[in-house]
């Protein structure tokens, strides 16, 4: 296809879906389509250094295209959903001043519910609390974190990851800081901005088995590409919070001596497994999309030109 060129009204094309679904690809068929930028809503590909193991886009498909919010931030740096929003709508009016049309791409499902919905209402937390309860988790794992949750919230503690302890961490400090349940703060949005552009949302929604293998084989191929060496060069840094992520954590017991490279293999296509069918539930619950279940490219980049030329 032939890119398009208009001038009138301005759209910004959202496109989500579970890892593995073709996003990336996707979204660089549409952006040179529509001759535009991609903005990225992916939580790890935003720092630098970890590049096979977050599937960040190649430095061919980064020349081919800009990105944005791509290998940006050290990895020691602490970014969360509330600075990536305020950062993302800055970008995002300053580039619709001169462009018609944007693409945003990722799988990270709290990013794009955030940008799409606005944020949840949060008090501060004192560091010393987020502090005493990672303490907690160090010295007693993740199911002193579960059952601490559900004591003073057994509403989130149904809705939430009960494996992810990032997610355990910051309910319990909410709960201890404001002595609310952390469930109370999420019907309090703080509403996102008035926009002068149109949001197209599109939802990746491959059949089950399809994805599954589409994982298995992207995982082989992300070995083959040097993720195990990747992970020794990071080695080091495995303490930090962007390296706390399914495929790194598991290549580092490798390294660690505490697993084989077949298990390690084996353990990283599960727990992606696990969280792709994770994305699945969380983008199905929140938002209005346009799903695609076949996933071809010229069917949605056919069905995005009637939609862009109709409106």
């Amino acid at each position: 296809m032939e890119p398009v060129a208009f001038e009138s009204k301005k759209f910004l094309i959202v496109i989500a879906g579970p890892t593995a679904s073709g996003k990336t690809a996707l979204a660089l068929s549409v952006a040179q389509r529509y001759r535009c930028d991609i903005f990225s809503a992916d939580s790890r590909q935003i720092y630098n250094e970890m590049d096979i193991g977050t599937a960040k886009p190649t430095k061919d498909e980064m020349t081919l295209v800009r990105h944005h919010f791509v290998d940006c931030k050290e990895l020691s740096a602490l970014y969360d959903v509330g600075q990536y929003i305020e950062d993302l709508n800055q970008a995002l009016n300053h580039y619709f001043q001169d462009h018609s049309v944007a693409v945003m791409a990722g799988g990270s499902g709290l990013y794009i519910h955030a940008f799409l919905n606005g944020l949840d209402d949060f008090p501060e937390v004192p560091e010393d609390i987020t502090s005493q309860i990672q303490t907690v988790w160090t010295e007693q794992g993740i199911s002193a974190l579960q059952t601490w949750l559900k004591e003073l919230d057994p509403i989130y503690y149904e809705r939430v990851d009960l494996f992810n302890p990032r997610r355990l961490i910051r309910a319990i400090s909410i709960c201890l800081s404001s002595g609310r349940p952390y469930s109370s703060f999420l019907n309090g949005r703080k509403d996102p901005p008035e926009r002068l552009y149109e949001i197209i949302p599109i939802l990746l929604q491959p059949d089950r088995t399809v994805l599954y293998e589409l994982i298995n084989k992207r995982v082989d191929r992300m070995i083959d590409q040097g993720w195990i060496e990747e992970a020794r060069f990071l080695y080091d840094k495995r303490h930090l919070r962007s390296l706390d992520t399914v495929g790194y954590k598991e290549l580092f017991q490798y390294i660690e001596g505490s697993m084989t490279l077949p298990e390690a293999i084996e353990k990283i296509k599960i727990n992606t497994r696990r969280y792709a069918k994770r994305q699945m539930t969380w983008f199905n619950k929140y938002g209005q999309w346009h799903i695609f279940k076949n996933t071809r490219q010229d069917d949605i980049l056919q069905w995005l030109d009637e939609k862009i030329m109709k409106d």
